[in-house]
């Protein structure tokens, strides 16, 4: 296979896993956010067994968002390079709101669910 066609099905595959596990983290984040408050609020232990289940399943698409975050900036870099210096003013703003945004809302939430899960 060509270096070019290799590099274009790892970047497809990068921005497929990328676009559907960082907006599912931050949506688990709330939900998980939510459980815990449910959890002290009303003490049923239903709500923490679903709080402490969802965990598990959060870091792991935290995980897989970060990674694929990361790998992504670099092949836009590399793979894209004259693409970006073109769009580079306009797509370099959506991507730096997108990392910041994103990998916020999930760690914000992320510790927002250690303080309160953790005590």
């Amino acid at each position: 296979m060509d270096v070019e066609i290799l590099a274009r099905v790892q970047f497809a595959f990068t921005v497929s896993f990328h676009y559907i596990y960082p907006p599912l983290s931050i949506g688990l984040g709330l939900i998980m956010v939510i459980m815990e408050g449910l959890y002290l609020r009303t003490k049923d232990k239903v709500y923490e067994t679903m709080a402490r289940f969802w965990t598990k399943i959060f870091a792991l698409t935290f995980g897989i968002g970060v990674a694929t975050g990361i790998v992504m900036e670099f092949e836009f870099g590399t793979n894209w390079a004259t693409y970006s210096r073109y769009v580079g003013d306009v797509f370099g703003s959506a991507l730096a709101a997108e990392g910041i945004f994103a990998f916020a809302l999930e760690s914000g939430f992320w510790g927002c669910y250690y303080l309160v899960g953790t005590k």
